[in-house]
């Protein structure tokens, strides 16, 4: 195989020149065998995000980072879509920034006793990560639906990771190892894929207590429909090779239907990857719209035309709760590619079949007191 490189991209696909670089030189480490660009390919802290790398005998924590199992669940709910009123769903909703409170203690035991970062717990995190309330807008493919999917009420898509445990994991193998990797079959490497397992079971966690949380809020119930990771580490046959697949902002193909959002002024898809056409794209696809713009220069780009309070608002009418200034502009929709774009890349390449788009109703971010 030696060092193959494939950008998942189609002509109207816009890729920075610097997230490229980043994936060329990632290419190039020892041990590793191929990368995958998605089309929401862009620049990281040193190594892209959007991407998926394999290597065989040695694999890179480095390369997943620090939001170990940061993934989507996608949640049915019962909420009448034409009964919502996004205004009266913002305020039952309140805060949901401070960790769980003593009534939820419980359900955490029940869920992941004893843990050191229980408190992190039924959080979103800083960043990206984000829950929002959508509304089917079409349905393509009907007989491709989940059994529990309603198209009549809303759905709830959760993204958000391992928060601080993933953070600690990631430190803690830095400090040790720098960005040298791991030799597969040694302590070292059984060490960090025993914390990276519970970290994976950490995030899925909770995404699953934030969902519960808002949902009581609502006074609603819910079902998860799927639940997918997009940083994670997994060893796989490729090739006829045995190796280490690291995916880093990148949802796997293998494992039936996912959901690819877009900006939070924009709509989400659930899609069927079709598998048997994955491999070139190291069976990954896209996780999101991907960025545009730095973070650094949001403000300065959009201050002159919008206010902090009109981005609060998108084009569909949806709600943006966000009361973080800054956080507010580098999460604007502005700052992200167009998920159609992203989309129609993956299509050209084959790698998968709409079931379904839907529309934000209402995105939360932080209302005040979020914590990276």
């Amino acid at each position: 195989m030696g060092n193959q490189i494939i950008i998942i991209k189609n002509s109207n696909t816009w890729i920075e020149g610097n997230a490229v670089q980043q994936l060329e030189t990632t290419a190039k480490l020892p041990h590793m065998q191929r990368v995958a660009g998605m089309p929401d390919l862009h620049a990281g802290r040193g190594y892209p995000v959007g991407a998926a790398f394999f290597s065989i005998g040695h694999f890179y924590p480095a390369l997943i980072g620090n939001d170990i199992g940061c993934g989507m669940a996608f949640w049915q709910t019962d909420l009448a879509a034409h009964k919502a009123k996004t205004g009266k769903l913002v305020k039952q909703l309140g805060s949901i920034d401070a960790p769980l409170g003593e009534d939820w203690q419980a359900r955490i035991n029940e869920l992941l006793p004893q843990h050191p970062f229980q408190a992190a717990l039924g959080t979103i995190g800083g960043g990206n990560h984000f829950a929002e309330l959508q509304a089917v807008d079409t349905v393509y493919a009907p007989d491709s639906l989940p059994a529990a999917f309603n198209p009549q009420c809303l759905q709830l898509l959760v993204h958000s990771g391992s928060r601080g445990l993933g953070q600690h994991i990631l430190r803690h193998h830095v400090d040790k190892f720098n960005h040298a990797g791991l030799p597969e079959n040694t302590p070292e490497a059984a060490a960090y894929l025993a914390e990276h397992d519970a970290a994976l079971d950490f995030a899925r966690t909770n995404r699953r207590l934030i969902a519960e949380r808002m949902l009581a809020r609502w006074n609603a119930e819910g079902a998860c429909l799927l639940d997918v990771h997009h940083n994670f580490l997994q060893r796989v046959q490729l090739d006829n090779a045995t190796g280490w697949l690291h995916r880093k902002g990148a949802t796997p193909s293998d494992c039936g239907l996912v959901v690819i959002p877009g900006s939070r002024g924009d709509y989400s898809y659930l899609v069927r990857p079709i598998a048997e056409n994955g491999a070139d794209a190291l069976f990954s696809l896209a996780h999101g719209a991907g960025r545009k713009w730095q973070r650094g220069e949001c403000k300065a780009r959009l201050s002159h035309k919008f206010s902090a309070a009109s981005l609060r608002q998108t084009a569909f009418g949806s709600a943006v709760v966000c009361e973080d200034k800054a956080l507010i502009f580098e999460e604007a929709p502005q700052a992200y590619k167009k998920i159609d774009s992203v989309i129609a890349a993956m299509r050209d390449f084959g790698l998968i079949e709409l079931v379904a788009r839907m529309k934000p109703v209402l995105t939360y971010k932080t209302a005040g007191g979020c914590a990276d």
